[in-house]
């Protein structure tokens, strides 16, 4: 605000100077452009370009970089090249300018040119230079080109500069490469809030959440106070993670370092609290916010679709309509998904409907890809491929991919087999496209069908993600994979599952063993199903906590259906709550029956 209120008070003494008749020199041109910058006050600006130009003013290399800066950070990349093209000598400092437009405007690639035409004309690259062209390397990820520039800022004898080895840092991390990144943040000759900021960041962007975690509590450690990128990054880690208790301790710390006024921090803890399963902690923080914006109100909303609770979802919209925050297109991808989770189909049609009526929005590919996994899942599949057909242009694969799930649970061989050849041209190489059609030959017992698809992927190279299990015991994540035997307590767990399997049956449940995609005996199948990641993370869970505690469980992939009846089972013997968050949803189970009312 500081800047903003200089800013004015330059263009005010700009307008009094001219009452004056007085004419400015060359210090006051650039002065006043860079309040022009700070305002992002691109109208004035050219109203002092077209006064230079009057006057006949001579550009000098200084006025013209200070012009590109005016332009670039307005927004005008066009008119700022043209100033840069038409210059008959070029410094260093201009040649930083229209770099750091290019990036700070997304066009990457020409920054990038622009950084070797640079060195092309003899003038060498400063530490501003790269500064500015490190982040043009991380979001092209041109790992190769970021090395050789490493390898320049080593020559050079840059790499003492912290912004500099944050830059390297932040371009490793988002170019893959995120040991070297690592390496980098331990050797800095110094770190800033920043540079630990970075590294957080680059965790969580190479799906490290953990490691996340563990630097945020380093970085307490060395005392070093976090700002509100850092609680953010890492609200987001522990949401990745689920990891409720630790969210709770962020939270507590957000709160005594007063971050807790600011939106976008609210914002991430609603959204922690939703992916840690706790929907009624999230709206209390949200009825909690000094303030709101539309990322509240959808965040929320989105929040109690994933937990099935879409009548909530549709109440907390229709509150929204009330206040004088619109809805954008995020908002009804948000209430469209509510609607399918909960199986809303005609509410569903009347919010698509009044999205562009009523808020001029015009649907996207993800809204209708709400629209036929709602029409899907209720099992209407011949309304939601007559939907794909009246699209007002070809349906890309996230409408297809929900088209092929709901073959999948209504075993239409048919129709999935057709779809499946769409997704196969679209995204080839995506391997839950493959998984879905094989499973839906196994569940009719095609298992030379299977066996094809199998066959299919090995030769494309196409590689199945693993099922895993997370649950947070004591501050800490455990992972579980399929017949995992690899825990410190796998004894333990086994053996609890063993009780818990004599006690499921004496229930009434029966394995299902129809859940097992492979062609081998009934015994098998059974053991197969009792080894389930899932099935292990809740047994651990029951070793290792309070008996009443609720056990919150997040795995990577859909929930099966044999887990998903086995947990009511186990929900109700042990008379505990189990909150699984699956790649879909929310499940709450307990006293033998499941929140989603077995539609998921």
């Amino acid at each position: 605000m500081l800047r903003m209120g200089i800013a004015n008070e330059a263009l005010e003494l700009f307008q009094q100077m001219q009452l004056a008749n007085i004419l400015p020199n060359s210090i006051t041109m650039v002065s006043l452009l860079q309040a022009c910058s700070h305002l992002a006050a691109v109208g004035i600006g050219e109203c002092i370009h077209s006064y230079v130009v009057r006057i006949g003013f001579q550009f000098d290399v200084i006025l013209t970089t200070a012009f590109i800066d005016m332009y670039a950070k307005c927004g005008n990349m066009m008119i700022a090249r043209k100033l840069f093209d038409k210059m008959s000598r070029r410094n260093e400092i201009c040649w930083n300018a229209i770099v750091a437009g290019n990036v700070q405007n997304g066009l990457f690639s020409e920054a990038l040119t622009l950084f070797n035409h640079m060195q092309l004309a003899d003038v060498k690259p400063n530490c501003v230079t790269v500064i500015s062209v490190l982040p043009a390397c991380a979001h092209l990820t041109a790992l190769h080109q970021g090395k050789w520039i490493h390898s320049y800022i080593i020559k050079s004898g840059f790499e003492l500069d912290v912004a500099v080895e944050t830059g390297l840092v932040d371009m490793y991390a988002k170019c893959g490469s995120i040991e070297i990144a690592r390496f980098l943040f331990d050797n800095m000759s110094n770190r800033n809030v920043i540079s630990w900021n970075a590294m957080i960041a680059a965790y969580i962007q190479n799906a490290h959440a953990g490691e996340a975690m563990t630097l945020f509590n380093q970085m307490q450690q060395v005392n070093l106070k976090a700002d509100i990128v850092s609680v953010v990054s890492v609200v987001s880690a522990c949401a990745n993670l689920a990891a409720l208790r630790q969210g709770k301790t962020i939270h507590g710390y957000i709160i005594k370092s007063g971050f807790q006024l600011n939106v976008v921090v609210g914002n991430s803890l609603i959204d922690m609290y939703t992916k840690c399963g706790s929907i009624e902690n999230s709206r209390q923080m949200f009825n909690k916010m000094f303030k709101t914006d539309v990322v509240s109100w959808n965040t929320m909303i989105s929040g109690y679709g994933m937990h099935g609770q879409g009548e909530d979802a549709l109440m907390l919209f229709s509150q929204m309509q009330q206040t004088d925050i619109n809805p954008d297109y995020i908002t009804f991808i948000c209430v469209l998904s509510a609607c399918s989770h909960a199986g809303l189909v005609e509410k569903g049609w009347e919010y698509f409907e009044c999205m562009s009526r009523d808020y001029c929005i015009t649907p996207k590919e993800q809204h209708y890809a709400c629209m036929v996994d709602l029409l899907g899942r209720a099992g209407c599949l011949d309304e939601a491929e007559d939907f794909i057909k009246k699209m007002p242009y070809g349906p890309g694969a996230s409408v297809w991919g929900a088209l092929l799930g709901a073959c999948k649970i209504h075993h239409n061989i048919h129709l999935g087999e057709h779809v499946a050849k769409q997704l196969f041209h679209l995204e080839p190489d995506k391997a839950g496209y493959y998984v879905l059609l094989s499973n839906i030959y196994a569940a009719s017992g095609r298992w030379d069908d299977v066996s094809k698809i199998r066959t299919l992927m090995k030769d494309r190279g196409i590689k199945k993600m693993p099922g895993c299990s997370l649950i947070e015991v004591n501050n800490k994540i455990h992972t579980f994979v399929v017949g995992d035997e690899s825990h410190p307590q796998s004894e333990q767990i086994y053996a609890m599952l063993k009780t818990l399997a004599r006690e499921m049956e004496d229930a009434g449940y029966v394995p299902g063993t129809n859940f097992v995609l492979h062609d081998v005996e009934e015994e098998v199948k059974e053991n197969l199903l009792y080894s389930h990641s899932e099935k292990l993370a809740i047994a651990f869970g029951l070793i290792s906590s309070s008996p009443g505690m609720p056990i919150r469980i997040t795995k990577n992939l859909r929930v099966c259906g044999d887990c998903h009846n086995a947990t009511k089972f186990i929900a109700k013997i042990v008379k505990r709550e189990i909150i699984v968050r699956d790649a879909n949803r929310f499940h709450h189970f307990k006293d033998g029956s499941c929140s989603c009312g077995d539609y998921w």
